[in-house]
């Protein structure tokens, strides 16, 4: 679009989906960029802002602002509400939008569906970190602790990331989903990955190298680790699963310190009762960057806890932008803004 435009153009789920349909590589380079790009400092991401309800501790809205530069050059905002209820009404637990303003004007340029990209650049954070802990080389066994969109959605990227990953496991306290989840994936994967569906939280853990933890819980409920294999990777995808204990027994690794260490995370429960943030030793992107090793030995249990940074979102949201602009989709609005 021109300086002068006054336009606006809208990306709906379908063509969200359509466009990142097979791009999992590419969503996990730019999602490796962004962070390398954040650590480097080019990056103003503010805090994520949560907007609770009156006794309600389980519906939230979140907004995520967030700029990039180095080779991004994108500014925007994912507004996205978590209400867990919907599962009951047949309805997905998370929706968004997410708006992209240029950096020349400051005009937003484009709304796009949120939630699709914001499950996109979750499960590439997670499978990139997952490729980097185990050096590429796929566990025998992988693990899902909740049957929902996000860890159907890092099954699909694991798959990308670590071809020849077969054994899946998985674990929901409703084991309906659970089975859905198992058959789902099976499909998706064309036969490739083998879902069995758990019998416990423990059975998962005891059998399986690497385990993703994508529920909504919103406070910890694992005190003990001691079953996993020696040297087990966990994505803490949902941040609030495991005990104080528990992480400050393990190898931690985040995305951003300042952002995870708040919001009742179990990191930030973490550092309350150590009164330190001594026990995180590194970030996703100086791992990247090669200024920290990936881990520390082969027998310690690996924690990554990311918070889920905007400014994933922003670069996720500008490569749809793009492939969106050069495939002619989505629905331009002339004349959106005041002149």
């Amino acid at each position: 679009t021109g300086v002068h435009d006054d336009g606006i153009l809208i990306l709906g789920a379908d063509d969200v989906g359509a466009l990142l349909a097979g791009r999992e590589q590419e969503v996990m380079d730019t999602v490796g960029r962004a962070y390398r790009a954040h650590g480097a400092g080019q990056s103003s991401l503010p805090h994520s802002t949560f907007l609770r309800f009156p006794d309600d501790d389980t519906n939230r809205i979140i907004a995520l602002p967030a700029f990039l530069g180095d080779g991004f050059q994108v500014a925007g905002i994912k507004w996205i509400a978590s209400f867990p209820g919907n599962v009951e009404r047949r309805m997905a637990r998370a929706s968004a939008v997410m708006v992209l303003n240029s950096c020349e004007t400051g005009h937003p340029e484009a709304i796009l569906e949120g939630s699709l990209i914001s499950a996109e650049r979750t499960a590439a954070s997670a499978a990139l970190a997952a490729r980097v802990f185990l050096d590429s080389r796929p566990p025998e066994a992988a693990g899902f602790i909740g049957a929902g969109l996000i860890n159907r959605s890092i099954a699909r990227f694991l798959g990308a990331a670590l071809p020849g990953l077969g054994r899946l496991q998985v674990f929901d306290l409703d084991p309906g989903r659970a089975a859905r989840f198992a058959s789902d994936v099976r499909e998706a994967s064309g036969g490739a990955a083998e879902p069995e569906v758990a019998s416990s939280l423990d059975a998962v853990l005891r059998s399986c190298a690497l385990v993703s933890f994508a529920t909504t819980a919103i406070r910890p409920h694992v005190e003990d680790l001691s079953s996993c294999p020696p040297g087990a990777v966990i994505l803490h995808v949902s941040l609030r699963d495991l005990s104080p204990q528990v992480i400050l027994g393990c190898d931690n690794v985040v995305d951003d310190v300042d952002h995870v260490a708040r919001a009742q995370t179990s990191i930030h429960l973490a550092e309350q009762r150590t009164g330190s943030r001594g026990f995180i030793r590194c970030t996703l992107a100086e791992i990247l960057e090669g200024t920290a090793s990936p881990r520390v030995d082969g027998t310690t249990v690996t924690v990554f806890s990311p918070f889920g940074l905007g400014v994933l979102d922003v670069a996720v949201g500008k490569h749809v932008l793009d492939l969106a602009r050069r495939e002619g989709r989505g629905t331009a609005i002339r004349s959106f803004l005041s002149t």
